[in-house]
């Protein structure tokens, strides 16, 4: 088990110091990061202590240590999982030859676009959740929030390390430029749409942890797969925090859901919203939104760069040992119900290798349906007649071959009259974002207590009660 050496500027397992070079580049990067996070990290917070889990070693059983720190302080570092021995690459045509340990030359555009991206969401997500610590609903959510933003940038590390040591000068000026694109800015823009989108209050937040972030844990999974050995190892690391993402989103919601729900039994009219809560229809609206937007994160149903990307072996499927036989997918194929121009659909067989974005897509439909279960069991506790679903895959998508389509939930071609008719029964309006964010109009600062739309958690944070103090913020 390799062991992680914190006395050094960059916390690491990559024997960091054995490349001058490097350390010096990643080095010169560090401040760049600093000015960063204090500019667009979360506002209002850098100064003050707060619980978090910082990463010790790579062993799944014990890689984290629990204390107080103050955000710009934290040791940000670079993890790799403990390599395999004699690892080979496990599927597509390369399949059983070594995994790579240096880039392969005909292959070094394409992994360091994919690096790229992966890198762009993780500064995007800290962004777009800058302002949230203002109106925190309790300190338990405001740590895990931040907990939440040190791990993204941590993962913003993870990716500048491959750039710098794998890709050169091209790495370096990649490096630079994600730090320099703004979620949601017209002129520098964050890379992909979902990371564009707004999220300025703790709903949201807990959709896109809970959406946006599984997205994440299914890109990471099969990117673990790549024949590219060093790039393996990173995401196989970052899976072990990503999971905490999930969980506050889920946990998130689940807690809004039981609070609606008892917020409705106490009001005679059923109403949450008259009892200063979210009403399920609106909760409904942000599930559709932000699953949706999401699921345009695994790209078109019918990509040929998917397939090559599988052929390569460079980007493989989720637990591709474990959950296939057949590891050169040369044999299968899916079938898509591909619109017309007249407006009908017709079946279209696709080989597998160009389907394998479905494939993914697939797999986090059922993990995210996972959820909603335990969401929907909340409600049939609280004896509440509502049933929150996802909605099709056709539903509200500008990626794929049902962009620039109208659907309605169930996946009914609608259109583009039907669509502005009900458009808002479909997703948020402004009245509800003013609404959602009439509630969280104050922070919750005080141990313990809970803003009126939350429910409190069953159990705080590694064994501490859930009035402990996990931020300790000077509110005056």
């Amino acid at each position: 088990m390799s062991s992680v050496i914190n006395s050094e500027r960059i916390p690491n397992n990559v024997h960091l110091g054995d490349d001058r070079k490097l350390q010096r580049a990643l080095e010169a990067w560090q401040p760049r990061f600093i000015d960063w996070w204090k500019e667009m990290g979360p506002e209002g917070f850098q100064e003050d202590q707060v619980y978090l889990r910082t990463a010790i070693s790579v062993d799944a059983d014990g890689w984290a240590n629990f204390d107080y720190v103050k955000m710009p302080d934290y040791r940000w570092g670079i993890f790799l999982a403990d390599p395999v021995k004699d690892r080979k690459i496990g599927f597509g045509d390369n399949m059983g030859k070594d995994a790579w340990q240096t880039v392969p030359g005909e292959h070094r555009n394409t992994l360091r676009r994919l690096i790229v991206t992966q890198g762009d969401t993780e500064p995007a997500s800290v962004e777009q959740q800058r302002l949230l610590g203002q109106t925190c609903p309790s300190l338990y959510d405001l740590r895990n929030l931040f907990q939440v933003n040190v791990e993204e940038g941590r993962h913003l590390w993870a990716m500048v390390y491959l750039l710098h040591s794998y890709f050169g000068r091209d790495g370096r000026e990649e490096a630079e430029a994600l730090l320099e694109r703004r979620s949601g800015n017209e002129d520098k823009p964050r890379i992909l749409g979902a990371f564009n989108e707004p999220c300025n209050h703790w709903l949201s937040f807990f959709m896109f942890t809970y959406f946006t972030d599984r997205d994440g844990k299914y890109q990471l999974l099969a990117l673990a797969e790549s024949g590219f050995d060093p790039l393996s190892r990173t995401t196989r690391f970052m899976l072990t925090e990503e999971a905490h993402h999930m969980f506050v989103g889920e946990k998130g919601v689940g807690r809004v859901l039981k609070r609606s729900a008892e917020l409705m039994k106490k009001n005679s009219n059923g109403d949450a919203r008259a009892e200063g809560g979210i009403d399920l229809p609106t909760l409904q609206k942000y599930v559709n939104l932000w699953y949706s937007v999401s699921l345009d994160l695994f790209g078109g149903e019918i990509s040929s760069n998917a397939a090559n990307y599988f052929a390569a072996g460079i980007k493989g499927r989720a637990h591709e040992e474990r959950s296939y036989e057949d590891h050169m997918a040369l044999e299968g194929s899916m079938t898509f119900d591909v619109p017309t121009s007249d407006g009908r659909f017709e079946k279209q067989e696709v080989p597998l290798r160009t389907a394998m974005n479905e494939v993914l897509r697939q797999e986090y439909v059922s993990d995210s349906q996972r959820g909603l279960d335990n969401w929907n069991k909340i409600l049939r506790k609280e004896d509440i007649d509502f049933e929150i679903t996802l909605p099709s895959t056709r539903f509200h998508r500008e990626t794929g071959i049902y962009a620039g389509m109208h659907f309605d939930p169930e996946g009914r071609l609608l259109s583009a009259e039907e669509w502005e008719k009900k458009k808002a029964d479909f997703l948020p309006t402004e009245e509800d974002e003013t609404y959602i964010k009439s509630l969280m109009t104050k922070p919750i600062f005080e141990p313990g207590k809970m803003a009126n739309w939350i429910a409190p958690p069953k159990k705080g944070i590694k064994g501490r009660p859930v009035d402990f103090e996990y931020v300790r913020h000077d509110a005056s």
